[in-house]
């Protein structure tokens, strides 16, 4: 090389004094030794100009990039509130993603599976087997026409000395089967549910043996059904045989839309008739029926779709057996559907800005790597959340370059953040370069 490349490469190193590191007690001095003791070495070699130029250019060692998703603290389990006397069972269709392979059978329970007095609950078993010998077309079919004789009548007599809940019923009225129906589920009268079995079978024995089969048929032979009104206490049966008796209702279009309805007029038999399930609408409430026996006998086979804030609301069936009063079993049903509802929550998963990684180089320059955006998830209980990092290699390494993105999953919900830089990554000086050929291309 010439003496005017020596010159502009004693120019370019003269150029370094800002950049060298400035020796222990030497300060400017020292630099400018160590740049002309560099000078003479390399055109000693003979490779001066062109070891600057090749160190000026030569392309650098990829950035380290180090990252891990971001840990999600665990939840509180959720605190299923249930009954601490009778027995309650219940399931919830709909939330087997979030509740498990369970969820569309028993799913939290309390007070075992032994048979129960379930009283005015049979009036259900007795209008899903008379519809399954008489059915309607659709909830609005009338069917048809009951005519009431003197034999009915004395019905209204007889369980009224008994103090049996009846509905008014004079002979010669005629009521379609529907509204008998109503008027047998909603109030709960007794001599409506007797009058339509010995309408539907010719007796009430005879709708009883016809009851037996279809519990048989249906799976349900823990249920023992006695009479047409459940008045008797032998009439019993396990919270998960009504588990399943609540499903078969709710799917029966007519029994659904009738249990469902908080009152309806019956202008020739009792007039308006009044629901007895007062939890109507409460909590997604609709259906299905009641029943009781007296203090510490208080039933409510139930039906909810309950709003959790998922967008899909859960189908849930329940039984309440043994509950003190008729207030109380209305709480212990709402107090349980609330809590199910409160176990739904989202879960913070991130926040904006909070670092999951990072970047550094040979030189001594980094940056970090964080979340764009915060983000949450709705989840159930203490469903465990999984994170998943996805970080590409930054292709200008500039502050706020998106490089990736974290998922997180739990349960069938997920949501998703991407991770950009936060700081730049600066070139090294001319100077490291000299100085560190082996970090180099």
């Amino acid at each position: 090389m010439g003496g005017a490349q020596q010159v502009d490469d004693l120019t370019t190193f003269a150029d370094l004094l800002d950049d060298a590191p400035a020796a222990s007690g030497t300060g400017r001095a020292g630099k400018i030794a160590l740049i002309v003791f560099l000078v003479v070495v390399l055109a000693t070699l003979g490779a001066g100009g062109g070891y600057v130029w090749w160190a000026s250019a030569a392309p650098l060692g990829a950035p380290a990039v180090t990252s891990e998703p971001p840990a999600v603290p665990a939840s509180e389990p959720a605190s299923i509130r249930l009954p601490t006397t009778g027995s309650m069972l219940v399931s919830a269709s709909g939330g087997d993603a979030y509740l498990g392979p369970d969820a569309s059978g028993a799913w939290v329970s309390s007070g075992g599976d032994e048979p129960r007095p379930i009283a005015s609950i049979a009036k259900l078993v007795t209008a899903l087997v008379v519809l399954d010998r008489h059915p309607l077309a659709s909830p609005d079919d009338p069917g048809p026409t009951l005519t009431f004789g003197e034999a009915d009548a004395d019905l209204y007599d007889e369980f009224y000395v008994r103090g049996v809940t009846i509905a008014r019923m004079p002979e010669g009225a005629q009521v379609s089967l529907h509204d008998a129906l109503a008027t047998m589920l909603l109030p709960s009268a007794s001599n409506y549910a007797v009058a339509v079995a010995r309408w539907g079978f010719g007796s009430e024995s005879a709708y009883v043996n016809a009851a037996r089969s279809w519990l048989d048929a249906n799976g349900l032979s823990s249920t023992r059904i006695m009479d047409a009104t459940g008045v008797d206490e032998r009439n019993t049966s396990t919270p998960s045989d009504l588990l399943a008796l609540g499903k078969i209702a709710a799917a029966n279009p007519v029994v659904a839309a009738i249990t469902g309805t908080s009152s309806i007029s019956v202008p020739a038999g009792p007039g308006t008739v009044t629901n007895t399930n007062g939890l109507l609408g409460v909590e997604g409430i609709d259906g299905l029926k009641t029943g009781n026996l007296g203090e510490g006998s208080f039933n409510l086979l139930f039906t909810s779709d309950l709003d959790v804030g998922t967008g899909a609301p859960l189908r849930i069936t329940g039984v309440r057996l043994g509950g003190t009063t008729h207030d109380s079993t209305d709480q212990d049903v709402v107090t349980l559907l609330q809590s199910i509802r409160a176990g739904f929550h989202e879960v913070p998963v991130g926040s904006v800005g909070a670092p999951i990684g990072e970047i550094t180089t040979a030189w001594g320059s980094r940056a970090d790597i964080v979340l764009a955006r915060g983000a949450s998830l709705m989840t159930w209980s203490d469903t465990p959340v999984t994170a998943t990092l996805d970080v590409r290699t930054p292709e200008t390494f500039a502050d706020g370059e998106t490089v990736g993105t974290v998922t997180w999953t739990a349960g069938p919900n997920t949501t998703s953040a991407e991770v950009a830089i936060s700081g730049a990554i600066e070139e090294p000086s001319l100077w490291w370069r000299l100085t560190h050929p082996g970090e180099l291309g």
